[in-house]
Parts: structure tokens; sequence; C-alpha cells
């Protein structure tokens, strides 16, 4: 298992407040490079988040995507329709229960990770009610954000926000695509560029070890015991602050069930209720 040293992004946007633009475009171009491997391979994340993303300890931090536990491999399975992910980074489709391409929420979950880098807050929660949770889903429906004021982003990065939170999966822009876009190609570093990207990943580079689909699925399974909630940024988040005091293991545990829990009964109840579909 690799060591990162640098711990989680999550932590470090924490201690930033949010990151400048490049900074953001810095581990943005290296979240997206990591996806598209994955999708390439029929892996589809679906939990991409701050939290799960890791950096080594070197001095321009190197991204590391972590914890596939609610991943799927479209080689092993059929299409996901299962409502599994993280409450403010769920994508509308996911809510629907029924099939879904999981890569292209893959990218709805990448864009609000780029918001949260920028803003320093989730795109779709409420700031004055962020424990809403039938708000955040009615937010997330009707792709309800907006940027700031005080957030200075150029246009370019705008709508490339504005092309990935789109409601109808169809018509979101696609990893290909995002790779292609002006804003990610500006100062893209040497070693993601797609020609460099092709020669490492070749069967017969000698520092490349492709791992079978066999050993991958392995891995996944052991890593199926999940929480979905999402810490708090700045006081805002899906979920409660974590705790300071000395709690004990089997306390936070039984607190996790309970909120995983709470979260498949309220997804339950907003699809009861009818008001929210997907056009």
């Amino acid at each position: 298992m690799e060591y990162a040293a640098g711990g989680e992004l999550f932590e470090r946007i924490c201690n930033a407040g949010r990151f400048s633009e490049d900074e953001a475009r810095y581990f943005f171009q290296q979240l997206i490079s990591g996806v598209s491997y994955c999708h390439s391979m029929q892996i589809c994340h679906r939990d991409l988040k701050l939290e799960n993303t890791l950096l080594d300890g070197s001095p321009a931090p190197r991204l590391k995507i972590c914890d596939f536990g609610y991943s799927k491999s479209s080689l092993l399975h059929s299409r996901p329709k299962s409502t599994v992910g993280t409450p403010a980074y769920i994508a509308p489709e996911v809510l629907s229960r029924r099939e879904y391409d999981g890569k292209l929420a893959d990218v709805w979950s990448c864009g609000v990770t780029l918001y949260v880098m920028l803003v320093g807050a989730y795109p779709f929660e409420d700031p004055d009610d962020p424990k809403n949770f039938r708000k955040t889903i009615g937010r997330i429906m009707s792709v309800q954000y907006k940027i700031p004021e005080y957030v200075h982003i150029s246009q370019d990065c705008k709508q490339l926000l504005s092309r990935i939170f789109v409601a109808n999966s169809s018509r979101r822009i696609t990893i290909k695509e995002i790779k292609n876009h002006p804003w990610f190609l500006k100062n893209l570093p040497r070693e993601l560029t797609e020609s460099t990207q092709a020669n490492y990943y070749q069967r017969d580079n000698p520092s490349f070890s492709l791992q079978s689909v066999e050993e991958i699925m392995k891995i996944v399974g052991e890593a199926r015991i999940r929480c979905p909630s999402s810490r708090s940024i700045g006081g805002f988040g899906w979920g409660a602050e974590e705790s300071k005091g000395g709690e004990d293991n089997l306390d936070v545990e039984e607190e996790e069930i309970e909120e995983e829990d709470e979260y498949e009964k309220r997804v339950r109840e907003v699809h009861a209720s009818g008001e929210f579909h997907i056009s």
C-alpha cells in the first residue's frame, strides 16, 4: 500500500479556505487524468470527493484517488442504478433509482470538487440551512448554484462548470471533452498530456504494472464498508462537525450506521413525494 504523506486534499482546502484558480486547476488536471484512466479500464468510482483524494509529500503534490468502495466495473456488472455516493457530490441521475452512466456521474462529482476548491463551499447546499437534505436535492435537480461575487475566476472556468453541472447527463460534458477544454489545457503538466500518458500506460513499459480486473475488484471488495456523509468546510456541509472529543469507536460506528439509514430514508421520502424529476 502506498503512503500518501500529504494527507487529504480536503484537509488542504480546509487549511487554505479556498484555492486560487491556478492551484485548483493543477489538482483538477490530475483528478481528471486519474478518473480518465479508471474509465478507460471500465471502472467508475461513484464516490469522488475531496476526502477520497490523497496527496504525496512532494513540494508540488501528486494527487492519488482512493476509496473505491462504491466503484463499479462495466466489465463485471450491469450499469449502476443504486443511490450511492455522498450527498453534496451526488449527480441528479443517481437519485433517479434508474440505470445511469456511472462515468457521467463521476464527471458531476469532479465538478463539485472543482467548485469546492475554488469557492471553499459546496455548490448545492444552502449555506443558511446546510443540513436540509430536501433543499439540497431540490438545488441539485434544478442545478441551482452560483459563484459568489468575492470569488474571481475566468470565463473559461465558469463555462466549464456550466457544462459539468447539467441535470440531463446525456448533455453533460464528458471526461474526454474536459481534457480538450481550453481551461483544462492551460499550463497542463507534460506528464499529463495524452501522448505522455499513452506511452506510460503501454504494457511494455517496465515502470508500469497493469493489474488484472480480478486484482482490482478484489481490492474494491475489501473497501465496501462506507459512510456516505461529507465533512463540513468552514462550518458548512452535509453532516455534523467532526467530534473533538474521545468518543468510543463503537459509538462512532453506530452514528455512521444511523446517518446512512437517515440518508436512505431521506432519499426514499424525496422519491415518494414526486417533487423532483430529471428532465
